[in-house]
């Protein structure tokens, strides 16, 4: 373990610029909101700096100044807009106060390497700011969209009862409506009915490819690869008007030839082209996780007597494994948010849960969209990690070496 760099105390104009550029950020936020975006990055930029030139040169006290910012912008927030904007402000004003000594006392470079010169410290945190900003604006609007399904109000905006943290200002009132209304119920059966199957045909298939195309004798595997990873790259729109022409024919047969019902071929077809559109995600991750597979395993299944169906499902199967179940959940999402395809392929019998989404902000604008929105978020979060653990324990088995 590398010894920890000795901290020393900063010149001020580098205070002033690392307290400034945070003061900066937050102001044009709460500037943009009064009207005035530059505005609001001068008066936060200057009302940092002021504050490191005052705590550095009169408050001696760390503890004394941090908590003096604490209250202070505390009470701000408060006068500005009650409690919600006082806790927002305690918060700020905590980082504020933390952020003037880390910078004065040279706190960034305690835990990096010695010898980083001072550009190099720059891109060190640089980049991690870069990264939480990159994050910011990509979460910020789910954090918008939670607490607005909880409103009591049929509205797309914050109400005064809910900015109080009143709770009567609050209601799952948009949540019984998706569960007690027939067209949303109606078309989160259909989602989970299409998107499930879709699922299990895009694995089975993908997995398949997969495992052929990772042989090195395969002719032409680039250029197949290149084909069957095509729906991801093809625009959505040209995707769906394709199958739109070549589904439509082979739905034709199956009512005209085998007499199917037409709300079945309806369902087939809707679940054959979101298979199109999994198999490219299967294939992606069961390729990589191959690439870390010893082929000497099968051999020496081969060896002891075992079928290549036995070999597979006895050796390669739970190697692969996190592979091919990560490649079925980012299908099963695929699937479960698409809206494109579905318009062109499927009929009003086959209406999923993002069509109804659609139709819902399209024709009558109903705060139930928020709630579902809400669900698709939670289920989304509840998938990712699943892949993130799958994820690590893929990295856990490449790294076994055969006994």
């Amino acid at each position: 373990m590398a010894a920890l760099t000795p901290i020393s105390r900063k010149p001020f104009w580098l205070v002033a610029l690392i307290t400034g550029g945070f003061g900066a950020f937050f102001g044009l936020f709460f500037g943009t909101a009064n009207g005035s975006g530059a505005l609001g990055v001068a008066l936060g930029a200057g009302l940092m700096i002021a504050l490191a030139f005052v705590y550095i040169t009169l408050i001696r006290n760390e503890r004394t100044g941090r908590g003096m910012t604490f209250v202070a912008g505390g009470v701000l927030g408060f006068v500005g807009g009650g409690l919600p904007l006082a806790v927002i402000g305690g918060l700020l004003g905590a980082v504020a106060g933390w952020l003037i000594y880390w910078a004065y006392e040279g706190r960034y470079r305690s835990y990096i390497a010695p010898y980083l010169t001072w550009y190099q410290v720059l891109w060190h945190f640089g980049f991690r700011v870069i990264c939480g900003i990159i994050f910011i604006f990509l979460i910020t609007p789910i954090l918008v969209v939670l607490p607005l399904s909880f409103n009591a109000q049929n509205f797309f905006t914050f109400t005064p009862e809910m900015l109080r943290f009143d709770p009567a200002g609050y209601s799952l009132k948009h949540y019984q409506d998706f569960f007690s209304n027939n067209e949303w119920q109606r078309s989160f059966k259909n989602s989970l009915i299409i998107a499930p199957i879709a699922t299990v045909i895009s694995v089975s298939l993908g997995t398949l490819a997969a495992i052929g195309l990772s042989q090195s004798h395969v002719p032409g595997r680039r250029a197949i690869m290149a084909i069957m990873i095509s729906p991801m790259i093809v625009p959505l729109i040209i995707s769906a008007t394709g199958m739109f022409f070549f589904y439509s024919q082979i739905g034709n047969w199956m009512e005209g030839t085998l007499g199917l019902d037409k709300n079945l071929v309806g369902y087939i077809k809707v679940i054959l082209a979101h298979a199109v559109l999994g198999i490219p995600f299967v294939i992606i991750t069961v390729t990589a996780t191959l690439v870390g597979f010893d082929r000497s395993l099968t051999r020496a299944a081969a060896n002891m007597g075992a079928d290549p169906v036995t070999t597979f499902f006895r050796v390669q199967m739970p190697l692969i494994l996190p592979g091919v179940i990560s490649g079925g959940l980012f299908a099963f999402i695929t699937s479960f948010d698409e809206v494109v395809v579905v318009l062109f392929v499927g009929s009003a019998s086959q209406k999923t849960l993002p069509w109804q989404m659609f139709t819902g902000l399209r024709e009558q604008i109903s705060p139930t969209i928020l709630a579902v929105a809400t669900i698709l978020v939670v289920i989304s979060i509840a998938l990712l990690t699943t892949l993130e653990l799958l994820r690590r324990r893929s990295e856990r088995l490449r790294g076994m070496s055969p006994s």
